[in-house]
């Protein structure tokens, strides 16, 4: 006997509530009621229940549970078998997708596939760049006759472009007997897939219709070449703009690493108001604001991702945690982390990371047990993360256990960063030949990184000779290296051969080889400020040059003495110690000073690894003005206070 329709209302009422609450456990229950306990009814559809129930679950990226609930059903039909392509493809289950393909074409209760089956699978085929299975697949298209569909023919055409086979890309579009804007635009995108951007401006010209996703096509086809004057332009000649191609822009200029234009585009796009930024407008602006160290725009983004109740997603929760970690704010960083219901090796590899990046070494590997307990498996990044961690506390015992268990317990196969960073470890410990030895082993060829992280130890422990060696294989490899010009200045400078130091800065700038400048950046009221050596072109010079006097007698009084050996040029002793003075990160603290209130946290980020004047002067500050000062550098942080650093005069 069916159920009565009263107790089905119930039921589906009670399915209804489940679903947008997503309790899964629930959903099965009560589908097996109404699909598989009962008998036959006018008031159920098993598939229409199962259709919404996956599309539900595929919503909310909980496709196991998709699977799970397709597999109750008796009888599935050709929409069943699509909606759990489907659900498997708009999550990037390409293997899945193809699995689900193969059992739906060899199911005993075969249903033929239609064109929104073909849809998914040749995603699927694109998504692993399957060129066999997606040629089969195109096989079997044509075998049944649906080559001819618009939507199966777009599909084609995105594949064979993404296989990085343009000609057959465009021998498909050639073929085509009816077009739609769709299909134009998957070639004006497949061309700048294939790096073809000037083809790509070509059939876009060509366009009649153009939509948004045309412009946002051609734009991140700029982006993707480097081209962003370009992109830049055709964005601003666009008579509207969506979400999509303010994030095509958003994220062209975030992967070409102009992170300062990422954090205006994304105000620009604020003043509008028009248009809400969405997932993966927040990704990228939050991953800008980790490498500029804009905390107040990055506690700005959490807010609105709390008062707008957006899902803390795997990519968004990742690039908050990691936002949050580089500006030095660890501690919301861990709460984030703590916060997330899905926790993938990122995840895990950002806080063993960021850790290590702020020398808590034993959390470091703490956290990395906990991971494994949890069932996710290390990879690169994660080794990357202990062996920093091992680096910045002198673990070198640890660091060597870790670096033999990468291959033999893990089976990652280490890396030129993993040897960089090995090199690194022994070289800062002393044991420079140890590090010569694991150079002179390696697998892979050594790079100039490698042989500058043995360069550092040469340095540091005044191994002048081996020093020598060390700079000629680096220049072997990288005549540009301006790091070895002035460190070999350097080496002559000590030993009192003065006019063979200025000899070698003679070749440098005679070979054409600029040293990569300081620079260092300070957020001070959700703005972003900039700092180079000497610099005097912020509006507030003449304040910070004069703070910065202001500060000298009273460091000095507290202890402090300018390390003028790191002043190469023939110059007098006050010539060197103002030359000191104007360093970036000095520069960005004094800015921080005038613009911040009395007990305000200074945060700065700098490019390059922080010198060891700038590094006591930044202790003394911390003690002269009772200021906290985070200094993020190339490797890790610095946290100044009363006169000491978090890192224990050890980086």
């Amino acid at each position: 006997m069916a159920l009565p329709p009263h107790n089905h209302r119930k039921l589906t009422a009670l399915l209804l509530k489940c679903t947008s609450q997503l309790n899964m456990k629930h959903l099965l229950q009560i589908q097996t009621q109404l699909i598989t306990n009962a008998p036959p009814s006018p008031y159920i559809d098993p598939n229409l229940i199962t259709i919404k129930l996956i599309g539900v679950c595929a919503t909310h990226s909980q496709v196991r549970y998709a699977a799970l609930i397709f597999s109750q059903l008796p009888n599935a039909n050709v929409i069943a078998w699509n909606t759990l392509l489907k659900a498997y493809a708009q999550n990037s289950e390409w293997f899945q997708t193809l699995h689900c393909f193969c059992n739906q074409l060899h199911s005993p209760a075969f249903r033929q596939p239609d064109e929104y089956t073909f849809t998914s699978v040749l995603k699927a085929c694109s998504g692993l760049v399957a060129v066999f299975d997606g040629q089969k697949v195109h096989a079997v298209v044509a075998k049944m006759g649906h080559q001819s569909n618009l939507c199966v023919s777009n599909s084609l055409v995105d594949m064979y472009f993404r296989f990085g086979l343009p000609v057959t890309a465009k021998l498909l579009f050639d073929e085509m007997l009816v077009r739609d804007v769709v299909t134009w635009n998957t070639l004006v995108n497949g061309y700048s897939l294939c790096g073809d951007v000037v083809s790509s401006r070509c059939v876009f010209d060509q366009m009649d219709d153009k939509n948004m996703i045309s412009w946002s096509a051609m734009i991140t086809g700029y982006a993707r070449s480097g081209d962003l004057d370009s992109a830049r332009c055709l964005f601003n000649e666009m008579p509207e703009r969506n979400v999509v191609v303010w994030n095509a822009i958003i994220a062209g200029y975030t992967q070409n690493e102009k992170y300062s234009d990422v954090i205006h585009l994304f105000r620009k796009m604020q003043q509008v108001g028009r248009v809400k930024p969405n997932d993966i407008t927040l990704v990228c602006v939050l991953s800008a604001c980790a490498q500029l160290g804009a905390l107040d725009l990055g506690k700005w983004i959490d807010l609105f991702i709390k008062r707008n109740r957006v899902e803390l997603k795997l990519f968004l929760g990742n690039a908050l945690a990691d936002m949050f970690i580089k500006c030095g704010y660890l501690a919301e960083g861990m709460r984030v982390f703590e916060t997330m219901k899905e926790r993938d090796v990122i995840s895990w590899s950002i806080i063993v990371t960021g850790l290590a990046m702020h020398g808590y070494a034993e959390e470091a590997f703490s956290y990395f047990f906990e991971m494994l307990k949890s069932g996710v498996n290390p990879n690169e990044v994660t080794f990357m993360g202990l062996l920093s961690a091992c680096t910045h506390s002198g673990l070198v015992e640890r660091g060597l256990e870790y670096f033999k268990l990468m291959e033999s317990e893990y089976g990652i196969t280490p890396q030129i960063e993993h040897y960089g960073c090995m090199v690194d470890l022994l070289s800062r410990a002393g044991r420079l030949n140890e590090a010569e030895d694991l150079i002179n082993s390696m697998p892979i060829k050594p790079n100039a990184i490698v042989w500058g992280a043995l360069l550092g130890g040469c340095r540091i422990y005044k191994d002048f000779e081996r020093g020598e060696m060390v700079i000629q294989r680096i220049l072997e490899l990288d005549s540009e290296h301006s790091g070895s010009y002035v460190y070999l200045a350097n080496i002559y400078a000590s030993m009192g051969r003065l006019d063979d130091s200025a000899n070698s800065m003679l070749k440098m700038r005679k070979n054409g080889v600029l040293k990569v400048p300081g620079c260092s950046w300070i957020e001070v009221d959700n703005r972003v400020h900039e700092f180079f050596m000497g610099d005097r072109s912020h509006p507030q010079a003449d304040k910070i040059y004069s703070k910065i006097r202001e500060l000298g007698p009273r460091m000095k009084i507290a202890g402090y003495k300018p390390n003028t050996d790191l002043v190469l040029q023939s110059v007098d002793e006050e010539e060197k110690e103002n030359a000191l003075s104007t360093h970036s990160e000095k520069l960005a603290i004094a800015f921080g000073l005038i613009n911040t209130s009395e007990g305000t946290t200074i945060r700065i980020v700098k490019n390059l690894r922080v010198c060891s004047d700038c590094h006591e002067a930044a202790k003394i500050i911390s003690k002269v003005v009772k200021r906290e000062i985070i200094v993020r550098d190339r490797s890790r942080f610095h946290i100044f206070r009363e006169g000491s650093c978090s890192c224990n005069d050890y980086w």
